[in-house]
């Protein structure tokens, strides 16, 4: 076990912002964790488990206690079926790069992932925050995610089922949150068989990129793929160094989802303040989603508004960025938008990334 102190952690994370920790570890396998888990119980020291960095946010004052870097499989660590095989399935380490898996199930034909293509972060973090975008959420592909419990230091392997998904959330950020550290997941996708576009921005854009109905399957995962980056581009949802605006943690706020009685007042709470037109809105079975976005435009925090070294994506009204400033002014950018949103609407705004003190 590799322990170094006074680790920067700004590098370490997409918003490239957060002071130092106070012991840091980075593990490769699980036996490493196990040992890093056992070195801070013995010395009480507070864990906090880092991943791709690319949904928290340190303070500036950093973390007091040991940051445990998991980068199990990060270096060729994804075995992926067999290719002919009807339901392929793909295994990795929690250290993977997400998007390498993605491109690799393209690569070979597999549906199932292709809209979360562009998704930076390690494989690792898909399960916890059941990653999704563009319609389609880890939780439809997940087989298994196997764990060990940061207290006992036993293994316990979770079905899709045993995860329980729900919207952007899992047992893992409720009951057992900070209870387990993720080790691998496995994936089962399919073949010969065309994608499920039921986004609508990306069928709009699928279509005037090309024709699904009339391309192989193999090739119709492609051009979602394609279009998937080139849509998450657009709006900086991807890693560029020559991006400013891609210094951000993706979306930084969930969509609302509201019952059909609170949607009809916030309805008439729009118009009754001289809104026009209708409030965008999606179907959530029995509920109903609303762009976050448009909730934070409309309540005056426009794309590329700025408030001293932090502010909104000029491409994506939900990416905070850093413009060369601190945590404290990004997360004080993020308190005045929820104030914001929740003063002209009256709906609470819940952050994806998570905050480390």
């Amino acid at each position: 076990m590799n322990l170094r102190e006074n680790v920067r952690l700004a590098p370490y994370t997409t918003l490239e912002l957060g002071g130092p920790a106070r012991y840091f570890v980075e593990c490769a396998s699980e036996s490493e964790v196990r040992a890093a888990l056992a070195h801070a119980a013995a010395h009480e020291l507070p864990v906090f488990v880092l991943g791709g960095g690319s949904n928290v946010v340190f303070a500036d004052e950093g973390f007091r206690g040991l940051v445990l870097h998991v980068a199990i499989g990060r270096d060729q660590g994804i075995a992926f079926g067999e290719r002919d095989a009807a339901a392929p399935e793909i295994s990795a380490g929690a250290g993977a790069d997400w998007d390498t898996l993605v491109r690799g199930a393209v690569e070979r034909g597999w549906t199932g992932v292709e809209c979360l293509s562009g998704i930076p972060g390690s494989v690792g973090g898909t399960p916890i925050q059941n990653v999704g975008a563009y319609g389609q959420e880890i939780a439809e592909t997940l087989v298994r995610v196997t764990c060990l419990d940061r207290a006992t230091l036993e293994r316990r392997t979770f079905t899709a089922r045993e995860c329980e998904f729900g919207y952007r959330d899992s047992r893992f950020k409720r009951r057992d949150r900070g209870r387990y550290v993720v080790l691998d997941v496995t994936l089962q996708l399919r073949r010969d068989t065309p994608p499920r576009v039921r986004y609508p921005e990306l069928r709009d854009a699928v279509t005037r990129a090309g024709s699904l109905d009339a391309a192989a399957p193999a090739d119709a995962v492609r051009l979602v793929r394609q279009t998937v980056l080139a849509l998450r581009r657009s709006k900086s949802m991807v890693l560029d160094a020559a991006d400013p605006n891609a210094r951000s943690a993706g979306s930084f706020f969930m969509n609302p989802v509201l019952s059909r009685a609170a949607f009809a007042e916030l309805e008439q709470r729009w118009h009754s303040t001289g809104g026009a037109g209708a409030i965008p809105s999606f179907a959530a079975g029995d509920a109903v989603k609303v762009p976050a976005a448009w909730l934070v435009e409309r309540a005056g925090f426009v794309k590329g508004y700025r408030r001293g070294g932090a502010g909104v994506s000029g491409r994506h009204a939900l990416a905070l960025v850093n413009l060369g400033g601190t945590s404290a002014e990004l997360l004080a950018l993020a308190e005045a938008i929820r104030a914001g949103v929740k003063g002209r609407f009256g709906i609470t705004l819940e952050c994806e990334p998570e905050v480390v003190r």
